[in-house]
């Protein structure tokens, strides 16, 4: 009997995700839709004309080859698929381990099995944002090229890390400082949100695709879903990083809720042209 009551709880547990993963495609564009209009409804009124929910162009911002698939996969597939123009500006070439120009390579590969073409793949080769984890990126430097590349393109959506970066990497957590200055000091154009992964608790992390109708029901701005379809994409990508392929990167591939689900919070922005002193 027990065994029996175990077996329709887990049967009804995957019907749930299922249920979850079809609202999901439903609803997408409506979600985006939503957010970029509660942003909108705050800009000037000279601004709406823009607030198509289906015109969007996102911007994802990374520090490394590979981020785009390990850590923000739902998210770029998701967006590909509702016709988005997806960039990705990646702030170093991954030159830890001196692979830089292979990393490049398999960083142009993974993004075209994702759905963003080279010409929108800008890749960051500064001597003062290396790859490495000892090194503080300066938020100055960081937040400028970021900034310089959002208006080059116009973009009206960036996407990045949150304050602990999903893996922690200090790289990571750089490029959320500088967007956070970028908005605190009034400087991203009132129609563009700016959101930031969640990092979620270590247990959750690994739950793979089971993490999904936790997400799901706690509070975010943001959420975007894959299906195993999308999971083989994703995992295509992550496979496209030779390099990188260590043993516990086939584990990330299998374990993380990441390679299935993205849930982002928005940064708010602080008030025009603000000075620092």
């Amino acid at each position: 009997m027990n065994a029996f009551l175990v077996l329709i709880l887990v049967l009804s547990y995957f019907v749930w995700i299922k249920c979850i993963y079809r609202r999901h495609r439903r609803c997408f564009a409506k979600s985006v839709k939503y957010l970029r209009n509660s942003l909108l409804s705050t800009a000037k009124s000279s601004l709406e004309s823009r607030a198509d929910g289906a015109d969007i162009r996102a911007l994802i911002v990374a520090a490394h080859p590979d981020d785009e698939c390990m850590f923000f996969a739902p998210t770029i597939l998701n967006l590909v698929e509702l016709k988005a123009c997806v960039h990705l500006l990646c702030l170093s070439q991954g030159n830890y381990y001196n692979q830089g120009a292979e990393r490049k390579k398999e960083l142009v590969n993974s993004c075209a099995v994702l759905g963003i073409p080279a010409s929108r793949v800008t890749i960051v080769d500064h001597k003062n944002l290396p790859d490495d984890p000892n090194v503080e990126w300066r938020i100055p430097l960081t937040s400028s090229l970021i900034m310089n590349h959002l208006r080059a393109h116009s973009f009206n959506m960036v996407l990045t890390f949150d304050g602990r970066g999903v893996s922690g990497h200090p790289n990571h957590i750089a490029i959320h400082k500088a967007v956070r200055h970028l908005t605190f000091t009034g400087q991203v154009p009132d129609d563009c949100c700016i959101l930031s992964l969640v990092t979620v608790g270590l247990l959750r992390k690994y739950l793979s695709f089971l993490e999904l109708p936790l997400s799901w029901l706690l509070p975010s701005r943001f959420c975007c879903i894959v299906g195993l379809d999308g999971y083989r994409r994703a995992k295509e990508a992550m496979l496209c990083h030779r390099t990188q392929l260590l043993w516990f990167r086939h584990l990330y591939i299998f374990f993380s809720r990441y390679m299935f689900v993205n849930t982002f919070q928005m940064i708010p922005q602080g008030p025009k042209n603000l000075k620092i002193y």
